[in-house]
């Protein structure tokens, strides 16, 4: 049995698995938002989860419509990774103010903050296996195929 088709379908589920967890960063980001435009310094908080809406929806699209791109999968581990830093430092660490950002430490988990954290962690994890199978099936693409008959 030839490996590639199953790789490639193997990389359609995780461009799925990836786009949906993604989405659901995006909504929970944008739905949130306005709930944290009084947490400021120079930018608040609200303006931060606009943008992480923003990116996780950019790579969600992307994911679905340019999956084979080592490019989209690197970028959609970036902004899943790093929402879930993000969520994990300020549930966790009181980190104080950073530059022109507000102390966004938040010691408490509810329930969209929760989606938003399973959701970046399936995101991540999906995000790093559809590149390491995209890599995969491009090398697979480059060689030659030998047969036998």
């Amino acid at each position: 049995m030839e490996r590639r088709p199953v790789a490639e379908l193997v990389l359609w589920v995780l461009r799925v698995l990836t786009a949906a967890a993604l989405a659901v960063d995006a909504y929970v980001h944008a739905d949130e938002a306005s709930a944290y435009d009084l947490v400021k310094k120079q930018v608040s908080q609200g303006t931060l989860f606009r943008a992480e809406a923003a990116a996780a929806g950019v790579a969600a699209l992307l994911v679905l419509v340019a999956g084979r791109r080592l490019v989209v999968w690197a970028f959609a581990f970036v902004v899943a990774a790093a929402g879930l830093a993000a969520v994990l430092v300020y549930r966790y660490i009181d980190v104080g103010t950073l530059g022109p950002f507000p102390n966004m430490y938040e010691p408490v988990w509810f329930g969209k903050k929760t989606a938003s954290a399973i959701a970046e962690a399936v995101a991540t994890v999906a995000a790093l296996l559809g590149f390491l199978t995209a890599h995969r099936l491009r090398r697979a693409e480059a060689r030659p195929v030998s047969r036998v008959d």
